[in-house]
């Protein structure tokens, strides 16, 4: 039985106005922000990168595809991950295929970056079932330019991380377990967004966002956002592959 609130039809549709009339106030909200993210200047990406990709090695222009906007996920699979990419950013991944027409014909590319080897990335793709471009930042300061990842030196200082590294709680110590590596260097990957303009030849940085942001989360988040009951408290995410069942 249910410990849940039980009301009738009236006293649900009562909350429910109470309930839409904040829903709108965060749609607004919402509204002005994604203006503020779209009037942040562009910076200019001066120094040239090369990347490996299924298709050869490419510039940060060419992961474009001859579009104007580039959209990237930075999936935490680093150099030394043995077992594969982040649960968590595999859930992601795997809602992406889905939206890749829909974003060509809006002028957008869509692709994810991880420092991991092209060839582990391309054989974790095709064991995903993933279609869309996945390229390997490995051997490159892309990830840490954009803070898309940390050093050691850069880890060792902030107190966030150094504490999860150094008192994991039951759930990161699993984790680092399904990725196959050390906290201290599985916790330097960041889960980011990041996005890519170019205009006259010229490529801009124009947004980066990582975790915790809402943003930064699998796709069914927002679903089980609107379900009737609340998740198990422990972020414990599964590999379609894997789950026990």
């Amino acid at each position: 039985m249910s410990d849940h609130k039980i009301g009738t039809h009236e006293e649900w549709q009562t909350a429910r106005d109470e309930l839409a009339k904040l829903e709108a106030e965060q749609a607004e909200r919402n509204e002005e922000i994604k203006t503020k993210r779209r009037d942040l200047p562009w910076v200019p990406v001066e120094k040239e990168y090369e990347f490996d990709t299924e298709d050869g090695k490419k510039t940060l222009a060419e992961l474009f595809d001859g579009r104007s906007q580039l959209l990237a996920y930075n999936i935490m699979f680093g150099p030394d991950y043995t077992n594969g990419a982040c649960p968590g950013c595999t859930n992601l991944g795997d809602g992406l295929d889905g939206s890749l027409v829909h974003l060509n014909h809006r002028d957008v590319t869509l692709i994810c970056f991880s420092r991991a080897p092209i060839e582990r990335l391309t054989a974790y793709k095709r064991r995903m079932g993933w279609q869309f471009p996945y390229v390997s930042t490995y051997n490159t300061d892309f990830a840490f330019d954009f803070g898309l990842a940390l050093s050691e030196e850069q880890a060792e200082q902030i107190p966030e991380v150094k504490g999860m590294i150094d008192n994991p709680p039951d759930w990161l110590q699993e984790w680092s377990r399904q990725i196959g590596a050390e906290l201290k260097d599985g916790m330097r990957e960041g889960p980011s967004w990041i996005a890519f303009a170019r205009e006259n030849g010229t490529v801009y940085h124009t947004y980066t966002v990582m975790a915790p942001d809402p943003f930064v989360a699998p796709y069914y988040s927002f679903l089980l956002e609107r379900t009737p009951k609340d998740q198990p408290p422990e972020p414990r995410s599964w590999r379609k592959d894997e789950y026990p069942d």
